[in-house]
């Protein structure tokens, strides 16, 4: 088990609330830089087709601006792997997306969608940027990221946050096998959705999880306590849960 596990931090809503009013603030990009002065590893921003939040020249500031890297999240469009080529992002990973939804509502189906994904992965490996698919913890969509070369995944964990006591606990269980399956085959899990300071630690513990993504508990937070404050102490709920998993496999 890796002792230490990356921490993404999603920018979207900083967007949100700045587009709510039109202008410049606040910045998504000074947001990106003040998540990584306090400890992330990486930023993610979902560029949607509505451009709901995050725009186009966010992306292109980030790219110039941000010193840790750029995962971003797209659609499995043409207009979406035309900005994702242009700008070069570390990492791209393909969302669903239907416009009526407030969020993300689950994971994507690789599996039914070989055909439509095989030529957006082709193109973004082909051009260094290194894909992840957004995924169920199904064996079967976890097959289909390995036929499609994909080399991560992300698994989705909104069920998981939106569940209470033995339901959670049997999504919990679904996710960790996902992800074992996932190593499994070759292939690097990350997992993310809905995760708060409440519920981070059973999926931080989880020994395959390389990187957690999230993004609007924290935003949502530092309305409260700043977004230092909030990201350094999710940061510390992810050591202390891996701590004590390393600790409870050495006992």
């Amino acid at each position: 088990m890796a002792k230490y596990q990356r921490l993404g931090v999603n920018i979207d809503h900083v967007a949100t609330i700045r587009n709510a009013r039109g202008g410049l603030y606040p910045d998504p990009v000074r947001a990106a830089k003040m998540a990584v002065a306090a400890g992330a590893d990486g930023i993610t921003a979902h560029l949607r087709e509505d451009r709901r939040h995050i725009r186009d020249e966010d992306i292109h500031a980030l790219s110039r601006e941000i010193s840790q890297p750029l995962n971003l999240e797209m659609a499995a469009t043409d207009e979406m792997l035309t900005i994702a080529l242009r700008h070069s992002p570390h990492a791209a990973c393909i969302v669903p997306e239907k416009r009526e939804e407030r969020t993300t509502e689950g994971g994507l189906d690789a599996a039914g969608g070989l055909k439509q994904l095989t030529p957006v992965v082709e193109r973004l490996r082909a051009a260094d940027i290194r894909v992840s698919l957004f995924v169920e913890a199904d064996p079967r969509q976890l097959d289909a990221a390995v036929t499609l070369g994909a080399p991560v995944v992300e698994l989705h964990t909104g069920r998981y946050a939106e569940l209470v006591g033995q339901a959670q606990q049997d999504e919990l269980d679904r996710i960790i096998d996902g992800a074992a399956y996932a190593a499994q085959i070759g292939l690097e899990c990350h997992a993310g959705h809905g995760l708060t300071f409440d519920n981070v630690g059973p999926i931080a513990a989880i020994e395959s999880v390389a990187e957690l993504n999230i993004g609007h508990f924290l935003i949502g937070e530092a309305i409260f306590g700043g977004l230092d404050s909030m990201i350094k102490r999710m940061r510390a709920l992810m050591d202390n849960a891996r701590a004590n998993a390393l600790g409870a496999r050495s006992a």
